[in-house]
């Protein structure tokens, strides 16, 4: 299993985990839930206290990854495999990343 912090803005939003069986979930985090004045990650993923459950990475995290030849040089220099969508996104959208999302390893995430 690997999991993730989604940041918005900086501030914590939820966590997205890949699970053994290769499938996703996402849920939202309390606080970031309780603020009315924050709004969803995504429209894809409203806000709501239970987790959200995808046998593929939810498009709105897809979409944080670069594509054709920048993806390809990526991957070549990070060493990661192309096909690898989480791996990619844990190591190509932290920090300064495009738009207001980022992650951010999980050090303990429950399942």
């Amino acid at each position: 299993m690997r999991a993730c912090q989604v940041y918005r803005r900086d501030v914590v939003a939820g966590t997205l985990v890949e699970h053994d069986g290769g499938d996703f979930s996402f849920t939202y985090d309390a606080a970031y839930l309780a603020n009315d004045d924050l709004p969803p990650v995504s429209l894809t993923l409203p806000k709501r206290a239970h987790a959200y459950r995808s046998p593929h990475l939810f498009p709105c995290f897809v979409a944080l990854l670069a594509e054709g030849a920048l993806a390809t040089e990526q991957c070549r220099r990070l060493r990661l495999d192309e096909r690898d969508l989480f791996g990619r996104l844990l190591a190509t959208c932290r920090g300064d990343c495009i738009g207001s999302l980022r992650v951010e390893p999980a050090e303990e995430v429950q399942p």
